[in-house]
């Protein structure tokens, strides 16, 4: 055991005037389990980033350990697997390869093919085996899940449940609390850190900010009677200044003026001191506006139906037939392993060229409003995206206000931006959309927990009609209506 001291530690990227982190403290000890939550472009991989020694800054970072990060490229993906781990963990030994990662449910002929043909889930479980095999190293992990589906989020929780000294980033509540022993939270002032799971934190986040925001209500009160009397006071002030003019005690009168004066003075204190206290009591309050929704209805029931739908992926089929119908105000899951088909069942409805089996019905004039799951390619201005999607750019941005977005970043290419704030700028375009089908292929990749308690509120608000393929099992056990399984 030995511990991370992060001191005064204060740093803004290069050409900003906005620091990201401003002589932020906080204590952490290797042996804890951390989960690492906060708003999207709060800094969780910029602290990352500086633990690692990439940036310059201002404070101290004191550490015992060195660190590890996760995701680990790898330089030559057609190595074969086992080679491309010797090289994360040089000191492990082929057995304790295999070990290791047959805990993650690697089948052992996996170590023994190239790394590329190994699926973004199993290159996912095979490296995170690798990395904790390193000695003395603490783990920085960045987003695991994002390639994982259900049944492996679940293997890797259990997986991490059972090791030590390190730092996950994720935003998937069940899976945090299935793994993690301490919060380690960036909110708006301070860096703080909780011995717990996220559920409990969570909990006693909200009673936290309950009671500031009821605290607040009350000094707003004050504030406005401190205004009120001061304004009072100060214009009795000045009727008994006026008084003095041809009075006969000038004396008596002058000094009514100056109790008056003096009245009206510690006024402006008391409210000067009651906007100090509400203005500290409020640095950290995390407000999660309401979003809109613009479903349109659809003049049928049945808006799609699937019939014995199988994907083939080069002549070969990778789902078992699966049938089901979209019916208005349904919110359809599908759910199945990574490589089942559940994106290209999704893509039947709105693109060519897919080969299946089967048959497939979609109803005529269906409008559709799709999230996809791929946001590399986006590039240019938030401006130039909402052309490209003929949605109103005024709605578009206040919709990217209400979800976090920081105004900074209306004016960078979106190459610039987090993959969190990419994703973003897909649902804001979304949510922008008057649809009769909102289609959404892993929506909450990289997405913070705040905004994704958003997205369930304005769900059970509107009903929307929704095809949806995501592995949070919290948000799906929210908004669901039905979860189709795929099978292989």
């Amino acid at each position: 055991m030995s511990l991370i001291k992060i001191e005064n530690l204060t740093f803004a990227y290069p050409g900003s005037f906005d620091n990201v982190f401003e002589n932020a403290c906080v204590q952490l000890d290797t042996d804890w389990k951390l989960g690492f939550v906060g708003r999207n472009g709060r800094g969780k991989t910029t602290l990352f980033r500086l633990l690692l020694g990439d940036y310059e800054y201002r404070g101290r970072i004191v550490s015992s350990v060195a660190f590890d990060y996760f995701p680990y490229a790898v330089p030559d993906k057609t190595m074969l697997t086992l080679e491309a781990l010797s090289a994360v963990c040089p000191a492990a030994e082929e057995w304790e390869l295999l070990r290791e990662t047959s805990l993650l449910d690697v089948e052992p002929e996996a170590l023994y093919r190239p790394f590329h043909t190994l699926s973004n889930g199993e290159q996912t479980k095979a490296l995170l085996a690798a990395l904790f095999l390193n000695e003395n190293r603490f783990l920085l992990i960045d987003e695991p899940t994002n390639h994982l589906d259900a049944a492996a989020r679940e293997t890797v929780a259990r997986y991490l449940n059972r090791k030590k000294g390190f730092i996950l980033v994720s935003h998937d509540r069940a899976f945090l609390d299935a793994c993690v022993d301490h919060i380690l939270s960036i909110n708006k002032a301070n860096i703080e850190v909780k011995q717990c799971d996220f559920s409990t934190w969570l909990a006693e986040f909200e009673t936290r900010q309950q009671t500031e925001a009821e605290q607040n209500e009350r000094l707003r009160k004050d504030i406005r009677r401190l205004k009120e009397a001061a304004r009072r006071t100060a214009d009795w002030s000045d009727k008994v200044e006026k008084s003095k003019i041809g009075a006969g005690d000038k004396g008596h009168v002058g000094h009514m003026a100056a109790k008056m004066m003096q009245r009206s003075k510690n006024l402006q204190r008391r409210q000067q001191r009651a906007a100090e206290e509400k203005t500290g009591l409020l640095k950290n309050v995390e407000y999660d506006e309401q979003l809109k929704l613009w479903p349109l209805t659809y003049h049928a029931d049945r808006l799609a139906e699937y019939n014995k739908v199988a994907v083939s992926y080069g002549g070969r089929q990778v789902n078992a037939p699966v049938s089901f119908t979209v019916h208005a105000g349904d919110r359809i899951f599908l759910e199945g392993r990574n490589g089942s088909g559940k994106s290209s069942l999704l893509k039947l409805l709105y693109e060519t060229g897919i080969e299946y089996q089967g048959a497939l019905r979609k109803g005529s004039g269906l409008i559709v409003s799709i999230v996809q799951q791929d946001t590399s390619g986006l590039t240019g201005s938030l401006d130039a995206y909402a052309a490209r999607r003929g949605i109103d750019n005024t709605l578009f941005r206040s919709i990217l206000q209400k979800l976090g977005f920081d105004r900074k970043q209306y004016e960078k290419d979106l190459r610039e931006s987090s993959a969190g704030q990419k994703k973003k700028v897909c649902i804001a375009a979304s949510l922008c959309e008057k649809a009769h089908l909102y289609i959404w292929d892993e929506p909450l990749n990289y997405i913070d927990i705040y905004s994704r308690r958003q997205l369930e509120k304005l769900i059970i608000a509107y009903q929307p009609t929704m095809l949806l393929v995501e592995h949070d099992r919290a948000f799906q056990q929210a908004v669901a209506t039905q979860v189709i399984r795929l099978e292989g």
